[in-house]
C-alpha cells in the first residue's frame, strides 16, 4: 500500500484547519483556544486516514475508538477549563516576545507549528490502522498501556479541576491522589498513551515510527509541559519546593522523605 498519499492529504488538511482557526484567532484577539484544538487535529488526520483506507480491521477499530476517546475528552477538559478566561499567560508572553505583527506571525509558529507537530506524531496512528492483523498480545499490551495512560490523564485533570475548585488558600499545592506520585500525572499519562499508539503501530510491523512517541515525550518533559510549567510556579506558590523534593517529576513513585523525617510521619 502507499502511504504517501493519506499522509500528504491528511498533512494538507490539518494545515486547512489550522489556518481557518487563525482567522478565527486574529478576530478574537486570543489564541489560546490552539489548545482545545490540539487533540482534535489528532482525531481529524486519524479520520482522514480512516476515509482513505478501504475498511479497518477489530485492531484498526480499536485504534480508532481509543484515539477518538481520548482526543475527545482532552478537548471537552480544556475548552471547559479555559471558558470565559483571558488569554493565556504562556501566550501572552509568546505575543509579547513575537512584536510587532504577532497576528500574521501566529499564523506560523502558533497554529501552524501545532499542525505540524501533530501530523508528525500521528504518523504510527496510519499503520496502526492500516493493520490487517487480528488483535493479538502486543495489541492487548496496547491497549493496557492506554487504558493506564487515561487513568493517570484524565483522573490527574480531574483531581486538579476540584482541588482548584476546593481550595481556600490560592498558593496551596495538589499533593494527594495520583500528585502524590508525581507532580505531572497528566503529562505522564499522556506519554503512555501516545508510547501505546506506538505499540499498535509496531504490531503492525511499523516499529520506525518510535521517533513519534519519543518526540512527544520529549515536549511533555523538556518543552511545552514539566519545563514550562514549573519555570514560575516556584515563585507563584512557594510550598512547591518541598513538594519537588519530595514527588517524582514525572514517572510515578514513592514520594521521598525529607532528612529528619519520622518513620511514618
Amino acid at each position: 500500500m502507499n502511504f504517501a498519499t493519506p499522509l500528504v492529504a491528511a498533512l494538507l488538511l490539518v494545515l486547512a484547519v489550522a489556518t481557518l482557526a487563525w482567522l478565527v484567532s486574529v478576530a478574537k484577539h486570543d489564541v489560546s483556544f490552539v489548545d482545545s484544538l490540539w487533540s482534535l487535529f489528532f482525531l481529524l488526520i486519524a479520520s482522514a486516514h480512516a476515509l482513505y483506507l478501504d475498511e479497518l480491521s477489530n485492531a484498526g477499530w480499536l485504534v480508532f475508538t481509543l484515539l477518538s476517546i481520548w482526543s475527545l475528552r482532552l478537548a471537552a477538559h480544556i475548552t471547559v477549563r479555559n471558558w470565559g478566561e483571558d488569554e493565556d499567560s504562556r501566550y501572552q508572553q509568546i505575543r509579547e516576545n513575537n512584536q510587532p505583527n504577532f497576528a500574521l506571525k501566529s499564523l506560523y509558529i502558533v497554529f501552524g507549528l501545532q499542525a505540524v507537530l501533530a501530523w508528525i506524531i500521528s504518523i504510527p496512528l496510519l499503520f496502526a490502522l492500516a493493520s490487517t492483523e487480528d488483535i493479538g498480545p502486543l495489541q492487548v499490551a496496547a491497549a493496557f498501556l492506554w487504558l493506564l495512560g487515561f487513568v493517570f490523564e484524565a483522573g490527574g485533570d480531574w483531581q486538579l479541576m476540584r482541588f482548584r475548585q476546593n481550595r481556600e488558600n490560592p498558593r496551596a499545592v495538589l499533593n494527594s491522589g495520583l500528585w502524590r506520585y508525581t507532580r505531572h500525572p497528566n503529562y505522564f499519562g499522556d506519554a503512555c498513551i501516545w508510547w501505546s499508539f506506538w505499540l499498535f503501530a509496531a504490531a503492525a510491523g511499523a516499529w520506525w515510527t518510535v521517533f513519534a512517541p519519543v518526540l512527544m515525550t520529549v515536549l511533555l518533559v523538556k518543552v511545552s509541559g514539566v519545563a514550562l510549567l514549573e519555570k514560575t510556579i516556584g515563585n507563584r506558590r512557594p510550598e512547591y519546593a518541598d513538594y519537588i523534593e519530595r514527588t517524582s517529576a514525572f514517572i510515578p513513585w514513592l514520594p521521598a522523605k525529607k532528612s529528619g523525617d519520622q518513620a511514618g510521619g
